[in-house]
């Protein structure tokens, strides 16, 4: 048995990896440099090129560029007409955004649970929740994995509720040979530098409905219009005129962010097929280890992954998580946790939110830990993260 790092012995490797990592190569810095050079930096031609490029990527009929993803969820929230008053389904094991978007709209979040095999939401459980007072669904693709979008979709048309997925983790994911973000009735994307592909910062929205098209892009621009037929006043004073006429925000990406989302949209398809190998590799490796659970993935799916997450089966463990966490990191491999349950935070808690009303998602929270994986990766570097686990899994096994 090896010796953990932990315990005075020798790393699984030298220098330390992370979790997640974005990559920019020369292409990205050229064209971020022009663009700056340019006469647009904002509000300019690049915003709209990227915006008709991911529109064609995923195959909806309209894309909206905004500053990141939480301001996609808001713009979504928005356009769905949620208010005060409404409820709005989605799950606990996510980023806070997920939630936090339905509270910016003044109505209530309601947490469902997620499937303890997938850990993505469960549509059985989303279906019991369901109120009068239900506006709309938040489906995340957690990991990147797609939900069940025909189950969510059906359940949104039996009750006339708007269905918006939240694939901040699922770019390039298909559902039955569809790209995510043609599938919902609004799709929200993250551009964060962990993310498939980032912008530094950044999000966007697709949809294939026109009205909701219409209601996203005032809420992103100050509920702010040059479309005179949209305005009251006509005809307008000059070409200098513009109207509110709704209350929006100023969540618009700027040209050189457009610019590099762009270009690395070049680079999607490579990143993608890089993520799959090193899932595959890590997926042969883990799946006769009893102390490691493996996230399953529905048939539909030809997923993605944002994240790869190994669950502990502490019960196989004579450690914590804790433990297990800071002996991968002593061994210079830097892992995560993703998530805390979104209703667990003192926030939610203050709201009226307990702990126990989504079991499964807490009894999955206990093990997961989220293990490096960008394409940068090399199959070396994969093979150190292997190591590692195995070697922490043998110390603490019973």
């Amino acid at each position: 048995m090896e010796n953990l790092a932990i315990n005075g012995g020798t790393p699984v490797r030298n220098n330390k990896i992370f979790y997640g990592r974005q990559w920019i190569d020369e292409d990205d810095i050229l064209v971020v440099s022009e663009t700056l050079r340019s006469n647009y930096i904002t509000c300019g031609p690049k915003v709209e090129e990227f915006e008709n490029k991911l529109a064609n990527y995923v195959g909806a009929k309209y894309a909206v560029a905004v500053s990141n993803g939480t301001a996609a969820l808001h713009c979504a929230c928005i356009a769905a007409g949620v208010g005060p008053g409404d409820e709005v389904i989605t799950a606990p094991i996510t980023f806070a955004a997920s939630a936090n978007c339905v509270l910016y709209c003044g109505a209530k979040p309601i947490f469902a649970d997620i499937d303890p095999e997938t850990y993505n939401i469960d549509p059985a459980s989303i279906e019991k929740l369901i109120t009068p007072a239900t506006k709309a669904i938040v489906a995340v693709d957690f990991t990147g994995q797609a939900v069940k979008v025909k189950e969510i979709r059906d359940i949104c048309n039996k009750h006339n509720l708007v269905f918006i997925e939240d694939a901040a983790h699922s770019i390039a994911t298909s559902y039955n040979g569809k790209k995510v973000g043609s599938l919902a009735d609004i799709t929200c994307f993250s551009f964060h530098p962990v993310k498939t592909i980032t912008g530094g910062e950044g999000g966007a929205l697709t949809t294939n409905n026109l009205e909701l098209y219409k209601r996203i892009v005032l809420a992103h621009t100050h509920g702010i219009t040059h479309e005179e037929k949209m305005m009251e006043e006509a005809p307008h004073e000059g070409i200098w005129y513009y109207e509110q006429i709704s209350l929006g925000y100023n969540y618009r990406m700027t040209d050189f962010q457009a610019a590099l989302i762009t270009s690395q949209l070049n680079k999607l398809d490579y990143f993608a097929s890089r993520r799959k190998e090193i899932v595959s590799m890590y997926n042969k490796a883990f799946k006769d280890i009893p102390e490691i659970i493996i996230q399953k993935e529905i048939p539909e799916s030809d997923t993605c992954r944002h994240l790869y997450i190994i669950r502990l089966n502490l019960d196989k463990l004579t450690c914590t998580r804790r433990d297990f966490f800071d002996a991968m990191s002593l061994e210079n491999i830097q892992c995560q946790i993703h998530y805390v349950p979104v209703y667990w935070f003192p926030y939610y808690k203050h709201l009226g939110y307990k702990r126990g009303i989504c079991p499964n998602a807490e009894e999955v929270y206990k093990g997961i830990m989220s293990i490096p994986l960008y394409p940068m990766l090399t199959n070396a570097d994969v093979e150190d993260v292997i190591h590692a686990v195995k070697k922490v899994v043998e110390y603490y096994k019973k």
